[in-house]
């Protein structure tokens, strides 16, 4: 099967990791497969481009936007778009000059864009134009029937998946190891480390977080915070970066930036935390558990999917920075808990979220709209 991967962007990021994975698991059983991207710095071509992608290359949006997709359509058996803008410009471009009847959409978040009026009526138009809309968790599936205008009849739910190896391998680092790590960005054996993995977006509300550590701090100086991602498109990293100056958070709190040993820095750490106001399902929470450490995070869309409260993690309300102080306490206080946590969701990541699942459960969607058997029916929904 010939395959096209449009995405918005090709940097780093869950939906991001997300397609490589699916190219990685697709390459490997055979199919040929191709990935383009809207805007941005490409930073992951190469890891694409290992992963078994014929090519890759940038498509801009434009006067010829339109012509070039549907080239690409009509010499592929599946085009499968992934983010928003990706999505509706391909949807416009191939109702207009052909190929819906080879279009997938996949809806990786609970866009808070769709929450406006206008622009959910135009989403429920361009929504209807793929065959089948692949959701990643039950709480997008339902968002975006109601703001996306897109029918439960039309979706098809398949968790993220997630190949355990390195983070399995990477939980085993020995103590000298898991130290050395540590010492690098100054901080020793005593420290209790929580990491969070996320880009600097207003999503992931950084502020509440680092508010959050702040309080905890002055009641335990163990604490510490490594925070691991960047702002391609903004100014979030400069924003968070000024607040940790203005708390005085010292060298406490790391800015690790972009990072391609993130497993290693995961296991050097005592719990993964996030302040997510919404998610659609979180990849980097199926990381942390998959490395055997607990995840404190926010109680909002999909993360009580991933993360069972009081089993693999701890959830909090969202925006509530005392509630998120309270938690990082608790752990910090609780070691016998984290290893609780720890063991238990690395077990649910084996037996729930499995990399070999989402990729079969995608291929006989592709299979579907390939023969043509895909249209209105009945909700179909993927094994959790």
């Amino acid at each position: 099967m010939r395959i096209v991967h449009l995405i918005t962007t090709l940097d780093v990021g869950g939906a991001e990791m997300h397609l490589l994975a699916q190219v990685r698991g697709q390459s490997t059983r055979g199919h040929e497969v191709h990935v383009r991207y809207l805007k941005g710095h490409g930073t992951l071509a190469k890891d694409f481009l290992s992963a078994g992608a014929r090519s890759v290359e940038r498509l801009p949006l434009g006067a010829a936007f339109a012509f070039r997709l549907a080239r690409l359509a009509r010499n592929a058996d599946i085009l499968h778009t992934h983010l928003l803008k990706a999505d509706m410009a391909a949807a416009a471009s191939l109702a207009l000059l052909g190929g819906a009847r080879k279009l997938i959409s996949s809806k990786h978040n609970d866009e808070q864009a769709l929450t406006r009026p206008l622009f959910s009526r135009i989403h429920g138009l361009l929504g209807r134009v793929p065959r089948r809309t692949i959701v990643l968790s039950e709480h997008v599936g339902r968002f975006i029937a109601e703001h996306g205008r897109v029918p439960l009849a039309r979706q098809r739910r398949i968790y993220y998946g997630l190949d355990p190896a390195p983070f399995r391998a990477a939980a085993e680092l020995a103590p000298a190891e898991r130290l050395e790590v540590r010492r690098s960005f100054g901080w020793d054996a005593e420290a209790r480390i929580g990491i969070c993995v996320a880009r600097f977006a207003p999503q992931k509300a950084h502020d509440v977080l680092l508010r959050a550590f702040a309080a905890a701090r002055a009641q335990d100086p163990h604490l510490r915070l490594l925070l691991v991602g960047d702002d391609p498109f903004g100014d979030g990293r400069v924003r968070a970066e000024a607040l940790a100056k203005e708390l005085r958070l010292g060298t406490d709190c790391v800015f690790a930036g972009i990072r391609r040993d993130v497993p290693q820095l995961m296991a050097a750490s005592d719990w993964f935390v996030m302040s997510s106001l919404w998610e659609g399902l979180g990849l980097v929470f199926l990381e942390a558990m998959a490395t055997r450490i607990p995840v404190l995070s926010t109680r909002v869309s999909a993360i009580p999917e991933v993360v069972e409260e009081g089993l693999t993690g701890l959830l909090v309300p969202p925006s509530n920075s005392a509630s998120l102080a309270e938690g990082l306490l608790r752990l910090s206080r609780d070691p016998a808990l984290c290893a609780r946590l720890g063991a238990a969701g690395a077990a649910r990541v084996e037996r729930n979220f499995g990399l070999d699942r989402m990729v079969e459960e995608t291929l006989a969607v592709y299979a579907e709209v390939a023969a043509g058997k895909v249209g209105g029916g009945e909700v179909v929904r993927g094994r959790a």
